[in-house]
């Protein structure tokens, strides 16, 4: 059996975990003099030790021993991760990987994503593998599928990204002043660039997220979408519920953002994660 390999920031379910045979791998967490796993502490329970001590969270990349034992299993392993430029995940691995030497074949995929959007590709090279595909060819075709994801998410509140240092202090005071809700996207190249400003209301945006869904819909691949999010459930059923009126798609799955996802884009942020034919 192939081990097939992902980051906690690829924010798939336990149940999704389980059911698909997935390892992963915990970034750490760091809030109030606290050293947490990914997965030790909920979103809710995050935003709440923020509130009360106003002190954001900071996240840091598994260490380099960490996946060297993360490694250490028989036979070929897959293993897919968070973009490298927004974390030093994937760079860790590589150089974990060198540690290991020739005795152990990993297959490292720089997703350029991150959240579920990596999900997409981990769930991808977990259908070629029950299809009985190789390790190598599972490599090479989820490589091809990487420029096919489509990643963007709506923040209430531009707080987490400044500190996270992802926006400058001047688009900081200038979204809170004029109650802009961005849209942020994963470009091609990894990176994170404002898709849109919202100004009005949280509808709006949601909204705004299912049309460019729908401008896609042509070419959407059918077998998936996720909505993913930091504690909106409202939001979540209302996009999905939209989503399966489009009848473009075999499965709408809802996640919840884990701890160091949640940590860079703060409360009531959801996305629409798909990818293109």
């Amino acid at each position: 059996m192939i081990d097939l390999t992902t980051d906690s920031c690829s924010d798939l379910s336990h149940e999704i975990i389980q059911n698909r045979n997935i390892r992963v791998i915990p970034l750490q967490v760091f809030i109030n003099n606290q050293n947490l796993k990914d997965g030790e502490v909920t979103p809710q329970q995050l935003f709440k030790m923020v509130e009360e001590s106003g002190n954001l969270p900071k996240t840091a990349a598994p260490s380099i021993a960490e996946f060297a034992e993360f490694f250490k299993t028989p036979g070929e392993t897959i293993y897919i991760g968070i973009s490298s430029k927004l974390s030093a995940t994937v760079p860790n691995s590589l150089l974990a990987l060198d540690l290991l030497g020739g005795d152990k074949k990993v297959y490292i995929i720089d997703s350029l994503n991150l959240s579920t959007g990596t999900g997409l590709l981990v769930l991808k090279a977990a259908d070629l593998r029950d299809a009985g595909w190789s390790a190598q060819e599972i490599s090479e075709e989820i490589n091809r599928w990487v420029s096919k994801v489509r990643t963007s998410f709506i923040i209430d509140t531009m707080e987490y990204l400044y500190k996270g240092g992802r926006c400058t202090a001047l688009q900081a005071i200038v979204g809170s002043v004029l109650k802009i809700r961005p849209i942020i996207e994963v470009r091609q190249d990894g990176t994170l660039g404002v898709k849109e400003k919202i100004r009005g209301g949280r509808m709006k945006g949601l909204n705004s997220m299912l049309e460019d869904f729908k401008s896609h819909l042509p070419n959407v691949d059918p077998k998936r979408v996720f909505v993913t999010h930091t504690g909106c459930d409202e939001d979540a059923a209302y996009l999905v519920d939209e989503i399966r009126k489009t009848g473009a798609v075999e499965e709408i799955l809802v996640t919840t953002a884990g701890a160091t996802i949640s940590s860079h884009c703060g409360p009531n942020t959801i996305g629409i994660l798909f990818m293109v034919k």
